[in-house]
Protein backbone atom coordinates (compact mmCIF):
# COMPACT_ATOMS: atom_id res chain seq x y z
CA UNK A 1 0.00 0.00 0.00
CA UNK A 2 1.36 3.61 -0.56
CA UNK A 3 2.64 5.07 2.39
CA UNK A 4 3.24 8.20 0.89
CA UNK A 5 0.75 11.93 2.44
CA UNK A 6 -2.47 11.71 1.01
CA UNK A 7 -3.74 14.16 -1.84
CA UNK A 8 -6.14 15.87 -3.25
CA UNK A 9 -7.33 16.49 -6.60
CA UNK A 10 -8.74 19.52 -8.53
CA UNK A 11 -9.58 18.87 -12.03
CA UNK A 12 -10.51 22.36 -13.20
CA UNK A 13 -8.38 24.22 -11.19
CA UNK A 14 -8.87 28.31 -12.14
CA UNK A 15 -7.88 31.04 -10.19
CA UNK A 16 -10.94 31.54 -8.12
CA UNK A 17 -12.72 28.01 -6.97
CA UNK A 18 -9.89 26.25 -7.77
CA UNK A 19 -7.45 28.27 -6.00
CA UNK A 20 -9.54 28.27 -3.08
CA UNK A 21 -9.87 24.89 -3.03
CA UNK A 22 -6.24 24.09 -2.95
CA UNK A 23 -5.54 26.47 -0.15
CA UNK A 24 -8.42 25.04 1.67
CA UNK A 25 -7.21 21.32 1.14
CA UNK A 26 -3.81 22.01 2.48
CA UNK A 27 -4.92 23.82 5.20
CA UNK A 28 -6.58 20.56 5.89
CA UNK A 29 -3.44 18.60 5.57
CA UNK A 30 -3.37 17.03 2.16
CA UNK A 31 -1.16 17.26 -1.03
CA UNK A 32 -2.65 19.79 -3.27
CA UNK A 33 -2.66 18.87 -7.07
CA UNK A 34 -4.26 20.75 -9.97
CA UNK A 35 -5.16 19.84 -13.42
CA UNK A 36 -6.08 22.29 -15.89
CA UNK A 37 -5.69 23.18 -19.46
CA UNK A 38 -3.65 26.41 -20.00
CA UNK A 39 -0.30 26.09 -18.69
CA UNK A 40 0.74 29.65 -18.34
CA UNK A 41 -1.74 30.14 -15.87
CA UNK A 42 -1.10 26.98 -14.19
CA UNK A 43 2.16 28.25 -13.52
CA UNK A 44 1.11 31.19 -11.67
CA UNK A 45 -1.39 29.50 -9.59
CA UNK A 46 1.75 26.96 -8.31
CA UNK A 47 3.48 30.39 -7.64
CA UNK A 48 0.94 32.03 -5.56
CA UNK A 49 0.59 29.19 -3.73
CA UNK A 50 4.18 28.61 -3.62
CA UNK A 51 4.51 32.12 -2.22
CA UNK A 52 2.17 31.20 0.92
CA UNK A 53 3.84 27.94 1.68
CA UNK A 54 2.13 25.57 -0.42
CA UNK A 55 3.34 22.79 -2.49
CA UNK A 56 1.20 21.68 -4.94
CA UNK A 57 1.79 19.58 -8.37
CA UNK A 58 0.27 20.70 -11.86
CA UNK A 59 -1.07 18.82 -14.58
CA UNK A 60 -1.56 20.74 -18.13
CA UNK A 61 -4.26 18.88 -19.82
CA UNK A 62 -7.73 18.81 -21.32
CA UNK A 63 -10.28 17.08 -18.83
CA UNK A 64 -12.12 15.93 -21.64
CA UNK A 65 -9.14 14.17 -23.07
CA UNK A 66 -9.52 10.76 -21.68
CA UNK A 67 -6.08 8.86 -22.29
CA UNK A 68 -4.69 12.02 -20.71
CA UNK A 69 -6.79 12.42 -17.69
CA UNK A 70 -6.39 8.43 -17.29
CA UNK A 71 -2.88 8.73 -17.30
CA UNK A 72 -2.41 12.03 -14.56
CA UNK A 73 -4.73 10.25 -12.18
CA UNK A 74 -2.05 7.59 -12.40
CA UNK A 75 0.71 9.43 -11.89
CA UNK A 76 -0.93 11.09 -9.42
CA UNK A 77 -1.76 7.85 -7.33
CA UNK A 78 1.60 6.51 -8.13
CA UNK A 79 4.41 9.40 -7.46
CA UNK A 80 2.91 11.23 -5.27
CA UNK A 81 0.10 9.34 -3.15
CA UNK A 82 -3.12 8.12 -2.15
CA UNK A 83 -6.15 10.10 -3.66
CA UNK A 84 -8.93 10.83 -0.55
CA UNK A 85 -10.29 13.80 -1.80
CA UNK A 86 -10.97 14.19 -5.83
CA UNK A 87 -13.28 17.69 -6.97
CA UNK A 88 -14.23 17.95 -10.34
CA UNK A 89 -14.69 21.51 -11.20
CA UNK A 90 -14.75 21.85 -14.85
CA UNK A 91 -17.37 24.86 -16.17
CA UNK A 92 -17.62 23.91 -19.77
CA UNK A 93 -20.18 27.08 -19.74
CA UNK A 94 -22.10 27.11 -23.17
CA UNK A 95 -25.35 29.34 -24.50
CA UNK A 96 -27.05 30.03 -27.32
CA UNK A 97 -30.49 29.36 -28.51
CA UNK A 98 -31.37 25.84 -29.50
CA UNK A 99 -32.17 26.56 -33.05
CA UNK A 100 -28.61 27.91 -33.47
CA UNK A 101 -26.77 25.25 -31.51
CA UNK A 102 -25.15 22.58 -33.87
CA UNK A 103 -24.32 18.83 -32.85
CA UNK A 104 -20.41 19.70 -31.82
CA UNK A 105 -21.66 22.73 -30.14
CA UNK A 106 -24.43 20.12 -27.77
CA UNK A 107 -21.99 17.97 -27.60
CA UNK A 108 -19.23 20.11 -25.83
CA UNK A 109 -21.81 20.72 -23.01
CA UNK A 110 -21.77 17.07 -23.07
CA UNK A 111 -17.90 16.16 -23.00
CA UNK A 112 -18.21 18.14 -19.75
CA UNK A 113 -20.08 14.75 -18.15
CA UNK A 114 -18.07 12.44 -20.16
CA UNK A 115 -14.74 13.77 -18.67
CA UNK A 116 -16.61 13.32 -15.28
CA UNK A 117 -16.93 10.35 -15.97
CA UNK A 118 -13.91 9.35 -16.74
CA UNK A 119 -12.76 10.95 -13.79
CA UNK A 120 -15.62 9.12 -11.67
CA UNK A 121 -14.25 5.99 -12.66
CA UNK A 122 -10.73 5.79 -12.21
CA UNK A 123 -10.66 7.79 -8.87
CA UNK A 124 -13.04 4.75 -7.72
CA UNK A 125 -10.71 2.23 -9.24
CA UNK A 126 -7.76 3.69 -7.08
CA UNK A 127 -10.08 4.31 -3.89
CA UNK A 128 -12.23 0.90 -3.66
CA UNK A 129 -9.64 -0.84 -2.56
CA UNK A 130 -8.63 0.88 0.38
CA UNK A 131 -12.83 1.44 0.87
CA UNK A 132 -12.16 5.09 1.71
CA UNK A 133 -12.76 8.33 -0.36
CA UNK A 134 -14.64 11.41 -1.49
CA UNK A 135 -15.05 12.45 -4.92
CA UNK A 136 -17.33 15.68 -5.57
CA UNK A 137 -18.72 17.27 -8.41
CA UNK A 138 -19.69 20.66 -8.74
CA UNK A 139 -22.17 21.81 -10.66
CA UNK A 140 -24.87 24.92 -10.87
CA UNK A 141 -28.13 26.16 -11.43
CA UNK A 142 -28.31 24.30 -14.87
CA UNK A 143 -28.01 21.02 -12.97
CA UNK A 144 -31.65 21.65 -11.31
CA UNK A 145 -33.46 23.06 -14.43
CA UNK A 146 -32.96 23.60 -18.48
CA UNK A 147 -33.41 27.50 -18.78
CA UNK A 148 -33.83 28.88 -22.53
CA UNK A 149 -30.70 29.77 -24.07
CA UNK A 150 -28.93 26.80 -21.68
CA UNK A 151 -30.11 23.69 -23.73
CA UNK A 152 -26.41 22.88 -23.89
CA UNK A 153 -25.23 23.62 -20.89
CA UNK A 154 -28.26 22.05 -19.19
CA UNK A 155 -27.36 18.91 -20.72
CA UNK A 156 -24.28 18.34 -19.66
CA UNK A 157 -24.84 19.28 -16.18
CA UNK A 158 -28.37 17.12 -15.66
CA UNK A 159 -25.96 14.44 -17.35
CA UNK A 160 -23.25 14.94 -14.06
CA UNK A 161 -25.41 15.14 -11.51
CA UNK A 162 -27.56 12.10 -12.64
CA UNK A 163 -23.89 10.03 -13.08
CA UNK A 164 -23.46 11.52 -8.98
CA UNK A 165 -26.14 9.65 -8.27
CA UNK A 166 -25.42 6.60 -9.61
CA UNK A 167 -22.40 6.28 -8.65
CA UNK A 168 -23.12 7.70 -5.02
CA UNK A 169 -25.98 4.20 -4.44
CA UNK A 170 -22.74 2.30 -6.02
CA UNK A 171 -20.12 3.33 -4.47
CA UNK A 172 -20.94 4.63 -1.07
CA UNK A 173 -21.57 0.78 0.27
CA UNK A 174 -18.17 0.12 -0.03
CA UNK A 175 -17.14 3.71 1.38
CA UNK A 176 -16.79 5.58 -1.01
CA UNK A 177 -18.40 9.43 -0.44
CA UNK A 178 -19.72 11.20 -3.97
CA UNK A 179 -21.26 14.12 -3.86
CA UNK A 180 -22.94 16.66 -5.93
CA UNK A 181 -22.46 20.37 -4.65
CA UNK A 182 -24.93 22.82 -7.10
CA UNK A 183 -23.48 26.28 -7.04
CA UNK A 184 -26.94 28.11 -8.13
CA UNK A 185 -25.79 31.95 -7.88
CA UNK A 186 -22.56 34.11 -9.33
CA UNK A 187 -19.09 32.88 -7.97
CA UNK A 188 -17.28 36.41 -7.02
CA UNK A 189 -13.81 35.25 -8.94
CA UNK A 190 -11.08 37.18 -10.78
CA UNK A 191 -13.09 36.32 -14.30
CA UNK A 192 -16.20 37.92 -13.11
CA UNK A 193 -14.51 41.46 -12.13
CA UNK A 194 -12.49 41.41 -14.92
CA UNK A 195 -15.37 41.00 -17.51
CA UNK A 196 -17.28 43.32 -15.42
CA UNK A 197 -15.13 45.77 -13.83
CA UNK A 198 -18.57 48.37 -13.11
CA UNK A 199 -20.83 45.60 -11.67
CA UNK A 200 -22.50 46.85 -8.80
CA UNK A 201 -22.39 44.40 -6.81
CA UNK A 202 -24.45 43.89 -3.05
CA UNK A 203 -22.89 42.76 -0.34
CA UNK A 204 -22.69 38.64 -0.21
CA UNK A 205 -24.83 38.41 -3.06
CA UNK A 206 -21.92 36.30 -4.93
CA UNK A 207 -20.85 33.13 -3.52
CA UNK A 208 -16.92 33.58 -1.59
CA UNK A 209 -14.43 30.85 -3.39
CA UNK A 210 -13.56 30.81 0.07
CA UNK A 211 -17.28 29.48 1.08
CA UNK A 212 -17.57 27.18 -1.79
CA UNK A 213 -13.66 25.36 -0.83
CA UNK A 214 -15.30 25.02 2.79
CA UNK A 215 -18.44 24.13 1.16
CA UNK A 216 -16.26 21.18 -0.48
CA UNK A 217 -13.82 20.37 2.78
CA UNK A 218 -17.04 19.80 5.14
CA UNK A 219 -18.55 17.66 2.31
CA UNK A 220 -15.22 15.65 2.50
CA UNK A 221 -15.07 15.52 6.78
CA UNK A 222 -18.42 14.21 6.81
CA UNK A 223 -18.77 11.06 8.90
CA UNK A 224 -20.22 8.04 6.65
CA UNK A 225 -22.92 7.73 9.35
CA UNK A 226 -24.78 11.05 7.71
CA UNK A 227 -23.30 11.50 4.14
CA UNK A 228 -24.80 14.54 2.04
CA UNK A 229 -25.20 13.42 -1.29
CA UNK A 230 -26.58 16.54 -3.08
CA UNK A 231 -26.14 20.29 -1.34
CA UNK A 232 -27.50 23.81 -2.95
CA UNK A 233 -25.40 26.53 -2.44
CA UNK A 234 -26.43 30.36 -3.38
CA UNK A 235 -26.11 33.59 -2.16
CA UNK A 236 -29.13 35.35 0.01
CA UNK A 237 -30.31 36.91 -2.94
CA UNK A 238 -30.51 34.38 -5.70
CA UNK A 239 -33.75 34.01 -6.69
CA UNK A 240 -34.94 30.31 -7.17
Amino acid sequence: MNTNPQCALIIGAGEGTGEALARRCAAGGLIVCLIRRNQGRMDEMLRSLSDSGITAHGYCLDATDEAALVEAIGQIEAAVGPLMLAVYNVSGFIKGPVVDLTTRRYSEGLSVALGGFVAGRELARMMLPRGQGTIIFTGSTASLRGSAGFAALAGGRHALRALSQSMARELGPQGIHVAHLVLDGGIDTPALRQSCPDLDIAPDSLMSTAAVADACWALHAQPRCSWTQEQVLRPWTEKW
